[in-house]
């Protein structure tokens, strides 16, 4: 099982884009009981990635209780690199 950060960086090279919401539904089931997998926590990880040019913010939206969610993908570069040094 690899670290819960590089699962979380290696989920953005399969999908078009997600929020914190769905990193934290997409890893539940075998990250699950890691008290890091919260919102804070994962919002925190993918904040470190933009800023060191591994994702950008995609969109914004409002949820139905009016909370930001913050959409991020992996663009090219950022989706090799992630590949390059976290292996399947």
């Amino acid at each position: 099982m690899k670290p819960l950060n590089y699962a979380i960086l290696k989920h953005f090279t399969k999908v078009k884009e997600a929020c914190t919401e769905e990193v934290i539904e997409a890893l539940k089931s075998q990250y699950g009981s890691f008290k890091a997998l919260n919102k804070d926590d994962v919002l925190a990880a993918l904040m470190t990635a933009e800023a060191n040019g591994l994702l950008e913010e995609s969109r914004f939206e409002l949820d139905k209780t009016n909370a930001l969610r913050i959409y991020y993908r992996a663009h090219k570069e950022g989706a090799d690199t992630i590949n390059k040094y976290i292996k399947d």
